[in-house]
């Protein structure tokens, strides 16, 4: 469905599975990942910059909403 079609696509659809990790967060929400850590993850990676700093802020949006989501329905 929602799959990447592109070869750097791919790449960062796989940096983010690295990211696991790497994420920001304060009390019970998840803020975000550190995007320090992600950029430095992806150059090491050898990574397009420009792709993933166009790709990564996207997909961060919505990990944050859907995780901050399953959170509030175990908190209800």
């Amino acid at each position: 469905m929602n799959q990447p079609l592109s070869l750097d696509g791919w790449q960062v659809w796989d940096l983010v599975g690295r990211l696991g990790g790497q994420m920001r967060v304060a009390g019970k929400a998840v803020l975000g990942w550190d995007m320090g850590a992600a950029f430095g993850l992806s150059r090491a990676l050898g990574l397009n910059p420009m792709v993933v700093a166009e790709l990564l802020p996207e997909l961060e949006a919505v990990m944050v909403r859907r995780i901050n989501e399953k959170i509030g329905e175990t908190d209800g």
